[in-house]
């Protein structure tokens, strides 16, 4: 063999290895899309999936006031069960509770007819069946509105379980108390409301709703914890949104109690809260009177200019930003409101006589509406 073919032999070899080689570039390449694609779909599969499975561990329809009996037959399986719930919208999907109950190792349910309801979350109606609380007709219910500060919270239960009123608005401020429903809420009841400022650690965090209780002697404690099974269960729809806006549980429950007293049945709330973030990045004092009058631990129809004078870190005519903590409780309407405030320029507002809720770019625009609808403070 001559030299000359020696080298055409190398050539032929040398190209055949780097076809190969470039076969296995491409080969690669095309290995790498497709297991990024898969990673990608699996990721949004997954968190999809994710998604879907905590919308339907919520409850149906959480402002539902309905009631309906649904009945277990004896012998029930948990899909048998399941398929019942969601036929009769108590639920939102029978594979995901399914799955739930024996993700939990959930068991022992009896059978009846029950009284339930689309406000209830899968934890709770779980823990219906499994107490067997089959139509029983609530010993009494307390109904804690919307707007409640915690003294009148305490007078409310004091009048429906007959105890003393005193008793139970000390009990509400006990620090051993609150500590230990700081130990069980941790995600609600942060050190936040141990602020030395604050005047009633639990205020704004009892929710207003109507309270069902099944026997006729519930503790203050059993039904504080009623309130505050509520309060997350509301306030976990908006965890992320809250994250998101920075905000703490603390600081949301305190922007929408001033939200709450502010607002009239004919007020734009998210409209009320524009103007509270505008003043605060505007470096302005909220000054919003319900503050003056928690302050004094008073309810009067009219603020007067001696009662902005008061020294408490609850004055927002005298303290800019946000008073120390809630100053009641506050629904979900308010609670939206101050997660999601409108975008308007307005630094001012004005409730007339008649509900309607004025307001104004500017303070003379803002005196102006004043001298004609509100006669002057003395």
């Amino acid at each position: 063999m001559t030299t000359n073919d020696k080298d055409t032999k190398k050539d032929v070899i040398r190209k055949k290895m780097l076809e190969h080689q470039s076969e296995a570039k491409v080969v690669r390449k095309i290995v790498l899309i497709i297991s990024i694609l898969v990673v990608l779909f699996i990721l949004l599969v997954g968190g999809g999936g994710y998604l879907y499975i905590k919308s339907a561990m919520k409850p149906v329809d959480p402002k539902s006031m309905l009631q309906k009996k649904v009945d277990i037959p004896i012998g029930s399986s948990v899909t048998g069960i399941a398929v019942t719930l969601e036929k009769n919208g108590i639920i939102k999907d029978a594979k995901v509770f399914k799955y739930y109950v024996k993700l939990k190792n959930e068991g022992g349910f009896m059978a009846g007819e029950y009284q339930l309801s689309p406000s209830m979350d899968v934890q709770e109606i779980v823990s219906r069946l499994k107490t067997g609380k089959v139509l029983a007709l609530a010993s009494f219910k307390i109904t804690i509105p919307e707007g409640k500060q915690l003294k009148e919270i305490a007078a409310i239960i004091a009048a429906a379980t007959k105890q003393n009123e005193a008793d139970i608005f000390n009990k509400l401020n006990d620090k051993a108390f609150i500590k230990d429903l700081m130990a069980k809420y941790p995600d609600i009841l942060t050190e936040e409301i141990m602020n030395p400022t604050i005047k009633y650690p639990l205020e704004g965090y009892l929710y207003p709703a109507t309270y069902p209780f099944y026997k006729p002697n519930p503790t203050v404690t059993e039904m504080v914890t009623a309130m505050l099974d509520k309060t997350r269960t509301v306030l976990s729809d908006y965890t992320e949104e809250s994250k998101d806006k920075k905000l703490t549980v603390h600081q949301l429950l305190t922007m929408a109690s001033l939200v709450e007293e502010e607002a009239t049945d004919k007020a734009d709330r998210k409209t009320i809260s524009s103007v509270f973030y505008n003043r605060m990045k505007k470096g302005m004092p909220l000054q919003t009177d319900p503050t003056v009058l928690y302050a004094q631990g008073k309810h009067k129809e009219k603020v007067l200019y001696k009662d902005l004078e008061v020294s408490s870190p609850y004055n927002t005519y005298k303290n800019k930003g946000l008073p120390p903590g809630p100053i009641g409780n506050a629904g979900r309407i308010s609670i939206e409101a101050a997660l999601n405030p409108e975008k308007t320029d307005y630094y001012y507002f004005l409730a007339t006589a008649d509900g309607d809720v004025l307001f104004t770019k500017t303070l003379e625009e803002h005196n102006k509406l004043k001298a004609e609808h509100i006669s002057s403070k003395k």
